[in-house]
């Protein structure tokens, strides 16, 4: 009988699948430079890798993330060290504050196609576990921290909120300003673009070298 997934079984098979594909010479990536379609099949990789082991919910387009269910809660990104970043589902401006709303396991590597034997070697340089709670903008939360810090009124963090050009209308910024101002965001690690979906970049996380409360750094190689 197959354990079930855990966060915990989660990151030590990440670690294995990482040390596992750093050495493994792949024929089917040979020549490929379209980093999602790499993506798509490190990740289909990964859960198959996951999937021979254990027994968890497998996420579809509809829900949006990987692994949905209430104790994984858990989206798969696969990126390149070339420029660590990808895209996710825009649900509302307030994730740039409060976070995405579910974790991210994200895995970044360095791809090197032999021209000899005809395969490509992915060396994963990085591969990180990011807590819901610190999925935020990093200069957004560490503004409005700032701010709060120095007695800022719903006045000061509409005018900021409005002044980022945040994806949203004004009933919502005063929302925010109102929450803000009764629950402190965490501060957040990602960089996150404003667009029809969110452009997440992972670079701070990549070359984090502090211990963070909520950022496991399961592979590290920068």
């Amino acid at each position: 009988m197959k354990q079930k997934l855990t966060i915990a079984s989660l990151i030590k098979e990440a670690k294995a699948f990482c040390e596992q594909e750093s050495k493994f010479d792949n024929r089917d990536l040979f020549g490929i430079t379209d980093g999602k379609a790499v993506g798509t099949f490190i990740e289909h990789k990964f859960q198959d890798f996951l999937s021979s082991k254990y027994e968890y919910i497998i996420g579809s387009s509809a829900n949006g993330i990987d692994m949905p269910s209430e104790d994984l809660n858990t989206d798969i990104k696969v990126t390149s060290i070339k420029q660590p970043q990808s895209s996710c589902p825009f649900r509302n401006a307030r994730q740039k504050i409060y976070g995405l709303g579910y974790n991210l396991l994200v895995f970044v590597y360095d791809k090197n196609d032999d021209p000899v034997t005809k395969t490509a070697r992915l060396n994963f340089v990085s591969c990180s576990f990011i807590d819901k709670n610190r999925t935020a903008d990093y200069q957004v939360t560490r503004t409005i921290r700032q701010m709060l810090e120095n007695n800022a009124n719903a006045d000061d963090i509409i005018a900021y909120l409005t002044d980022r050009n945040l994806p949203t209308d004004e009933i919502t910024i005063n929302q925010l300003a109102d929450e803000i101002l009764h629950t402190k965001p965490k501060q957040g690690y990602l960089t996150i673009s404003n667009a029809l979906q969110w452009r997440l970049q992972y670079g701070r996380i990549v070359e984090l070298v502090e211990n963070v409360d909520g950022i496991i750094r399961i592979i590290s190689k920068i």
